[in-house]
């Protein structure tokens, strides 16, 4: 389903699929960054993070600085919120 706001993209992780959706705000973050999104579904995936707002920093190869994403999770959808590279270090 897609909206004008949300993406969906359904990633198989270790247990059971998850669908990750992309906000608007995280759909532009990632073009003004030059951020693929598969690398961002691929950091959430490897997170296997619990119900709620969660912060994965992660360092990436071909990027300068490592990467920030703010994402939320309810159930078995995961909603990117925001991703960017963290210039001011961990």
């Amino acid at each position: 389903m897609l909206t004008p706001t949300l993406i969906e993209a359904e990633r198989l992780a270790g247990d059971g699929e998850v669908k990750v959706k992309f906000s608007r705000h995280a759909q532009r973050r990632a073009k003004l960054y030059n951020i693929p999104q598969a690398v961002v579904e691929k950091m959430v995936a490897d997170a296997n993070v619990p119900d709620g707002e969660h912060e994965i920093i992660s360092e990436v190869l071909g990027f300068k600085y490592p990467l920030k994403i703010v994402a939320s999770r309810a159930g078995e959808v995961i909603t990117v919120i925001t991703n960017y590279p963290l210039k001011k270090g961990l």
